[in-house]
């Protein structure tokens, strides 16, 4: 099951693809967690997303898939469990908030909000990882190989 979950290959791309990913991710996590770059912090983005209706274990397993699950993913650990939650989270951000918006992002500001198409690019990079794994220099990998 260790091998199923955290397997992986010598591969380049995979390694660009979760940095990529994790590093696109962690600045929103943050935002939720810590309050960086302009956020609500844990208290805040609790009281937000459960004000929506969104049950408070989601709530901060949101909280929690965007800040350290994207720090896990960036060093290639856990992989394929991380892109699956960051994938999931961005199901449900599209569902609950960007899907009314449309396809397009709201570049200039005109629009009411945010459309979807940023997710479906993030969804994309998290379904290659489940299926690839971390590629090279992963922990995922380091830890495969050691068994």
């Amino acid at each position: 099951m260790v091998k199923q979950l955290m397997g992986t290959t010598e591969d380049w791309v995979p390694a660009l693809l979760r940095i990529a990913l994790g590093g696109v991710m962690f600045p929103h996590g943050a935002q939720k967690l810590l309050g960086w770059f302009g956020g609500y912090g844990f208290v805040g983005t609790m009281e937000f997303l459960t004000g929506m209706g969104m049950p408070a274990v989601i709530a901060f397993l949101v909280i929690i898939g965007e800040s350290i699950g994207a720090l896990a993913l960036m060093l290639g650990f856990l992989t394929r469990f991380c892109a699956f939650s960051l994938t999931l989270i961005m199901v449900g951000a599209i569902g609950l908030v960007h899907w009314q918006n449309g396809f397009f992002m709201n570049w200039g500001g005109q629009a009411a909000g945010e459309g979807f198409e940023y997710h479906l690019l993030m969804m994309a990079l998290g379904v290659v990882l489940m299926v690839r794994g971390g590629g090279s220099w992963s922990i995922d990998g380091l830890l495969t190989k050691r068994r």
